[in-house]
C-alpha cells in the first residue's frame, strides 16, 4: 500500500463514522428524551459509533504503520483509544441515568440531555481535529 492510498483509506474510514454521527446524533434533540424506547435507540447509536469508531481507528492506525508514518498512527491510536474508554464510560452514565429516571428522579432527564450535549460535542471536537490535521497527515508529493 502506498502513503498516498494509507492517508486516503485510514481518513475516510475515520470521517464516515463521525460524519454519520454528526447528522443523526441531533435528530434526538426533537424527542423527549422520557420515553424509554427513544433512550434504548440513542443508547443503542452512542454504543454503535464508539464500536465502529474504536474498529476505524485500529484499521487507520494499521494502515499508517503499514505506510510508514508511526506518528500519525499514534495520533489515530489515540482517537481508537478514546473510542474505547469514552465507550465504556458513557454507557455506564447513560444506563444509571435512564435507571434514576425509570425510578422517578425528577433530573434524570436533564443529565441524559446533558449527556447526549457531550457526546455530540466530543464527536464534533474529533471530528474538526482530524480534518484539521490532514494537511499535516497528508504525504507530500
Amino acid at each position: 500500500m502506498t502513503p498516498d492510498q494509507a492517508f486516503l483509506f485510514s481518513t475516510i474510514i475515520l470521517l464516515v463514522p463521525m460524519g454519520y454521527f454528526l447528522l443523526a446524533a441531533p435528530a434526538f434533540l426533537l424527542v423527549k428524551l422520557d420515553i424509554p424506547p427513544v433512550t434504548r435507540l440513542l443508547r443503542g447509536m452512542f454504543n454503535a459509533y464508539f464500536l465502529v469508531l474504536a474498529t476505524a481507528g485500529v484499521t487507520g492506525t494499521l494502515a499508517f504503520a503499514a505506510a510508514g508514518r508511526p506518528a500519525t498512527a499514534l495520533g489515530i491510536a489515540l482517537i481508537a483509544a478514546f473510542a474505547v474508554l469514552a465507550r465504556r464510560w458513557f454507557l455506564r452514565r447513560l444506563d444509571a441515568e435512564a435507571d434514576a429516571r425509570d425510578l422517578g428522579d425528577p433530573t434524570a432527564v436533564r443529565r441524559l440531555r446533558r449527556l447526549h450535549w457531550g457526546g455530540m460535542l466530543c464527536n464534533a471536537v474529533q471530528a474538526f481535529a482530524l480534518v484539521a490535521s490532514i494537511p499535516y497527515m497528508a504525504p507530500l508529493p
